[in-house]
């Protein structure tokens, strides 16, 4: 209820109780047993939210707000209304858009795989540190090729792709086994086994369409979560992406008059579950961040304890309602929430917490001047919209008929790294062939100059040997005119000195 401009929450006695709409983004828990009223509180501050023109995000893990679409009962409220001294409180429905990622009970939420990133896909497929190590080299190589992973089958074929070029990759980005390869397709398979295929594709969520306003109202954008409950961490990772992508997607505002918007993420506890001190720090990173988007954030959870102090100190507007204190650990949750809040010295927190009833809480949000309230033991206002759970048909009827009906409703998928695989192993096999074919031919030539090379000397020796025969043939036919010659000249030498002889001999005789 809008009064003053400020969120009437409730009453205190005769003390009005309000939330100020320019606190808001200074983010707010609203914690208490199951069956306390938490879901009333979170109806009570979503409608005012949407009378002042600011749209929420709203998980509905227990399908229990599909009656914001219906005007409550005003006959069923009014006694309520009366001991608490409230008039001009008129019941009302308001305008919804509901979403479900499975495309059952609203608008099918899709994100690109990309999009999600390694860190969040790993915690949702439980990978351990080195199989996360080879995610991060799958989307690497995936970026230095160009290719968009945006659906199951892309990653599956980017899996596939490295592990089977690991070697290479392994010298150029680090280790990466063919061990990791296989438990990440192994987790993929588990996924498209569970149905989470169908959260991974186009078109993806338009933030746009979440800063939605009809007639000056904002609309509530509800998430159906009854079904992706039943996966815990898909539920928390995926709820933490939407918060993400609300951080990265929307500029820097400063201080607003109100926010933006403002997102309420129920079943916190399981957001910091078992995740990782890197996430932690991411997660603690954006809800710190994110205030200065416009952007306000309320956590729903049982205590305060399920939320890391390093994210609990920034919820400012905290709202307390009973919590059971039996065991002692529930005595000890129950002390801790008491110190959370800044004391009223009319009461003991501690003793306030075990004993409210169902639709009251404490309550100390931030004043004007942005300094935390005493806690005050309030009573609850009853939201304008039905408790009830809306009919099917009417739920049917409002997402058929709302203006961003058929936006989501039909898938497409565009040529990203599945369907590039089918050219780029097409391209290798012709790289490797053609190279096949380089090494035959060089191989070929140089099978061919050894031939060659080996003839040629082949040749070079015969025609050495040849010259050799010639050489010597030559010597011999030499020695043998020099012979013939000596013997030529002795016997020229011979006949002369015959003649010679004779001549003495006859000048002798004479």
């Amino acid at each position: 209820m809008i009064k003053d401009g400020k969120i009437l929450l409730g009453k205190a006695d005769e003390k009005e109780i309000y939330l100020i709409p320019r606190q808001m983004n200074r983010h707010g828990l609203i914690a208490g047993a199951s069956g306390t009223g938490k879901t009333v509180t979170l109806k009570v501050i979503a409608e005012s939210l949407a009378e002042i023109g600011v749209p929420t995000v709203i998980a509905d893990v227990k399908g229990d707000l599909s009656g914001m679409i219906i005007e409550g009962s005003q006959e069923g409220i009014q006694g309520r209304l009366d001991s608490m001294g409230i008039t001009d409180f008129f019941v009302r429905k308001y305008p919804v858009h509901f979403y479900d990622v499975y495309g059952k009970k609203g608008h099918p939420i899709r994100v690109r795989m990309q999009e999600m990133g390694p860190m969040l896909l790993s915690r949702i497929m439980d990978l351990t540190e080195a199989q996360l190590g080879a995610l991060n080299i799958i989307f690497r190589v995936a970026e230095d090729m160009e290719l968009d992973i945006i659906d199951l089958k892309d990653l599956q074929a980017m899996a596939a792709y490295v592990g089977e070029h690991s070697k290479e990759y392994t010298v150029k980005y680090g280790n990466v086994t063919k061990q990791s390869i296989g438990a990440i397709q192994r987790k993929l398979l588990t996924l498209e086994t569970e149905g989470a295929g169908q959260f991974f594709g186009m078109p993806s969520l338009n933030i746009d369409d979440w800063l939605a306003r009809e007639g000056g109202t904002g609309i509530m954008n509800i998430i159906e979560c009854a079904e992706l409950f039943k996966h815990p961490t898909l539920y928390a990772t995926f709820l933490y992406w939407m918060l993400n992508e609300l951080y990265n997607r929307m500029p820097e505002v400063g201080d607003l008059s109100q926010p933006k918007i403002v997102f309420f993420f129920d079943e916190a506890h399981l957001l910091f579950d078992g995740a990782s001190k890197q996430l932690l720090e991411k997660i603690e990173q954006t809800v710190k961040l994110i205030r200065s988007k416009g952007v306000g954030v309320f956590f729903i959870t049982q205590t305060p304890n399920d939320i890391p102090n390093s994210v609990l100190g920034q919820l400012s507007n905290r709202i307390q309602h009973s919590l059971r204190a039996y065991t002692p650990a529930e005595i000890k949750a129950t002390k801790l929430a008491a110190q959370s809040f800044r004391e009223n010295p009319a009461f003991d927190t501690a003793e306030v917490i075990t004993n409210m009833k169902t639709g009251q809480a404490l309550v100390s949000v931030l004043d004007e001047d942005g300094a935390p309230t005493i806690v005050e033991k309030t009573k609850i206002l009853p939201p304008k919209s039905s408790m009830n759970i809306a009919d099917e048909s009417a739920v049917e009827n409002c997402i058929k008929y709302d203006n961003i009906y058929g936006k989501y409703e039909k898938t497409f998928d565009p040529e990203s790294a599945y369907e590039a695989m089918d050219d780029i192993s097409r391209q290798e096999e012709e790289a490797r062939l053609a190279e096949e074919e380089k090494k035959r031919i060089a191989k070929e030539e140089e099978r061919k100059a050894k031939e060659e090379a080996k003839l040629a000397a082949k040749m070079e020796a015969q025609a050495a040997k040849e010259a050799e025969r010639k050489e010597r043939e030559k010597a011999q036919w030499a020695d043998k005119l020099a012979r013939k010659a000596q013997n030529r000249l002795e016997n020229e030498a011979i006949n002369i000195g015959i003649r010679q002889a004779r001549k003495f001999l006859k000048n002798f005789l004479k």
